[in-house]
């Protein structure tokens, strides 16, 4: 086997659906803005792919079209995709955007609140033939490519298939991340012989999934190395509970599965230096959150009252999150005196559902269904209590900015969750927060009802919060995961390159 130079610099291929700040409907974007940079600070040339969206406002990043193009054949049509280029913001990182107005020029990303975009297997079939076809017209050879979820889960199948006899291809090694694995890209079969894949793949052992294509599949099985992003969501998705029906694929592929918690780019999200707050504060002076609240509720159109807590609620409005117990206790919540600020956008049924316990509750609750960045960084200021009921949470980001905001998390135990927030002891006063295990509203609200009475007893609250303020879930120790990750794929290979 290979020895590793750690000093080594790798080139690595990062290619996502969505990356902060130029397109984002969820956590992954704020990963694919995020991990490059701490990859780069490690000495390697890390580059970012992504499609070039109607929402991506060229001239505010810089744009620029590289005068190169892909052809991609798609059931013996083929498609045009320019290449342009800029860079990460702040950075020299460079970000390549594929750009087809067939497949991309689109309201939204992948869904209107009608439903998925009937061509979605078409467009990320295309987006990843593209990045395979680009790195060779680009000339920029990855050591690593790292795939995230099934919009880009296709590259390692194409490169173990398709493209395994082309040289330039050769010791590529492929690292794909699962962020969440309930949205697999399952589709019909043929959408394999559209992608021009082998009929062959169509087995038990490889894209086949009850009857269909599975897209995210076939990256966790041709991929060199799977990861996901807590050690706790590594050991859930292997378990018929979370695995949503890849349990097995995954128990099988067991010995290249790894967990690597996401961490908080924390020159965006720290409340000592937010650009979108009105005045900064931190550990030492968190009593400042109280003037921020206040901006808040302000804002929201809402009376600001002392010794009465504000609960945040920041969330992609989805089945996932808990959302149902909220209308469940609502009531319980209110007799509880508190006030509750929502931001997010999603299914029609919440926003149904958070415009009627809004018209219920005008005077305590403010429900914003937008993605608003600034109001979610002045929300995680200004809030005392974060809410996270999810009914399964990969990794959160949630619960790490508020822990960095002094904004004490009530969450369910699971996934991430349970790997960066500590119930609080109230004998030993360790902790950060308030959880529950089993998942039904009233162990909810029982949680809810525990972080009320606590927050009537300032010197108790402080601690909490100061707990939560000193943890550190900074990127730098992630990346250094991420990357003997990538080492460790190229020593299977037995292809360090030189």
């Amino acid at each position: 086997m290979a020895k590793r130079d750690a000093r080594q610099k790798l080139n690595v291929l990062i290619t996502a659906a969505e990356c902060v700040p130029f397109a984002k409907t969820g956590g992954l974007a704020d990963v694919v803005g995020a991990l490059p940079k701490y990859l780069r600070k490690l000495g390697h040339d890390v580059r970012i792919v992504l499609p070039r969206y109607r929402v991506i406002d060229e001239k505010r990043f810089g744009i620029e079209d590289t005068g190169k193009e892909v052809t991609v054949n798609i059931a013996l049509s083929e498609h045009i995709g320019k290449i342009k280029q800029t860079v990460m913001p702040g950075t020299d990182i460079p970000v390549y955007f594929i750009d087809s107005p067939e497949f991309f020029d689109r309201e939204e990303l992948y869904r209107t609140l009608q439903g998925e975009y009937w061509d979605n297997a078409e467009r990320f079939i295309f987006f990843s033939k593209a990045v395979v076809e680009m790195v060779k017209v680009i000339d920029f050879k990855p050591d690593i490519i790292n795939c995230n979820d099934w919009h880009s889960a296709l590259i390692p199948v194409f490169l173990k298939t398709t493209y395994a006899q082309d040289e330039f291809y050769k010791n590529i090694g492929t690292a794909f991340s699962i962020h969440n694995i309930a949205y697999q890209g399952q589709f019909d079969r043929s959408k394999l012989e559209l992608a021009g894949l082998p009929p062959s793949l169509f087995n038990v052992d490889e894209m086949e999934f009850y009857g269909g294509a599975n897209f995210m599949k076939g990256g966790i099985v041709f991929a060199d190395a799977v990861n996901t992003v807590s050690e706790k969501y590594k050991e859930e998705i292997q378990t018929p509970e979370y695995g949503y029906g890849l349990d097995g694929v995954l128990r099988h592929i067991n010995g290249k599965l790894h967990g690597i918690i996401n961490g908080l780019d924390y020159s965006v999200w720290d409340p000592a230096t937010d650009k979108y707050l009105p005045l900064n504060y931190d550990a030492g002076t968190v009593e400042k959150k109280e003037e921020v609240k206040w901006e808040l509720l302000k804002e929201c159109g809402l009376k600001f009252y002392d010794n009465i807590p504000v609960m945040g609620l920041i969330s992609r409005l989805d089945d996932q999150k808990g959302l149902d117990f909220i209308a469940t206790i609502i009531d319980d919540i209110m007799r509880l005196n508190i006030q509750l600020v929502v931001l997010g956008t999603g299914k029609e049924q919440y926003h149904e559902m958070f415009n009627y316990i809004k018209s219920k509750y005008p005077d305590k609750i403010s429900v914003n269904l937008k993605f608003d960045n600034r109001l979610a960084h002045l929300i995680y200021a200004g809030s005392d209590i974060f809410l996270m009921p999810s009914r399964f949470e990969p990794c959160g980001l949630g619960q790490l900015i508020s822990l960095k905001y002094g904004t004490v998390p009530v969450a369910r135990e699971t996934g991430g969750i349970a790997d960066t927030v500590k119930r609080f002891n109230f004998k030993e006063r360790t902790g950060s927060g308030f959880l529950f295990s089993g998942y039904n509203p009233h162990e909810l609200l029982r949680a809810i009802r525990v972080a009320a009475d606590s927050y009537k007893n300032k010197n108790v609250w402080k601690k909490i919060q100061g707990n939560g303020m000193k943890a550190d879930f900074s990127w730098e120790l992630s990346a250094k995961k991420y990357s003997e990750m990538f080492y460790e794929i190229l020593e299977n290979k037995k292809e360090i390159p030189k």
